[in-house]
């Protein structure tokens, strides 16, 4: 990003830190949802993005963990923030039309939060299972050095 964010309140400023991310941008990823201590992201599912069995790839799981986790955190510490460490337990394949990563913070401090986010295969009907869960934590960074 050219041009340091100051501050992310609503959902539409959210948004348009996604849009500047050229990955996600690629993925196709949407923010759902944008709240003090809770963000949710939406990845369509389409055929490039699947595995040899028509499920979706561990990474596209891996990468909507990471942001989720990254955008729930931004919302108590700000926007300059990087993940430091994530785990990812994958439960079971993800198939369907869509995943959603609901991530939400489960402890913060002044420069670091800790956050949890369960993804769900979310089929045409609207049915959800969950396919994986992760943790991971973000840290302020210093975008001047």
């Amino acid at each position: 990003m050219s041009e340091e964010i100051a501050e992310i309140r609503t959902l539409a400023d959210a948004r348009k830190v996604l849009a500047s991310q050229p990955f996600s941008v690629l993925i196709g990823a949407r923010l759902t949802e944008y709240e003090r201590g809770r963000a949710v992201l939406e990845i369509p599912l389409r055929e490039e993005l699947l595995q040899q069995f028509g499920f979706a790839h561990g990474g596209v799981l891996a990468y909507a963990a990471d942001n989720a986790l990254t955008f729930a955190a931004g919302t108590a510490l700000g926007p300059s923030i990087v993940t430091t460490g994530m785990s990812l337990d994958y439960l079971r394949p993800a198939g369907g039309a869509l995943l959603r990563a609901v991530a939400t913070i489960v402890s913060t401090s002044r420069r670091q939060a800790l956050c949890r986010c369960e993804i769900y295969a979310v089929t045409e009907d609207g049915t959800e299972k969950m396919c994986a869960a992760a943790q991971g934590s973000a840290r302020l960074i210093d975008l001047n050095r």
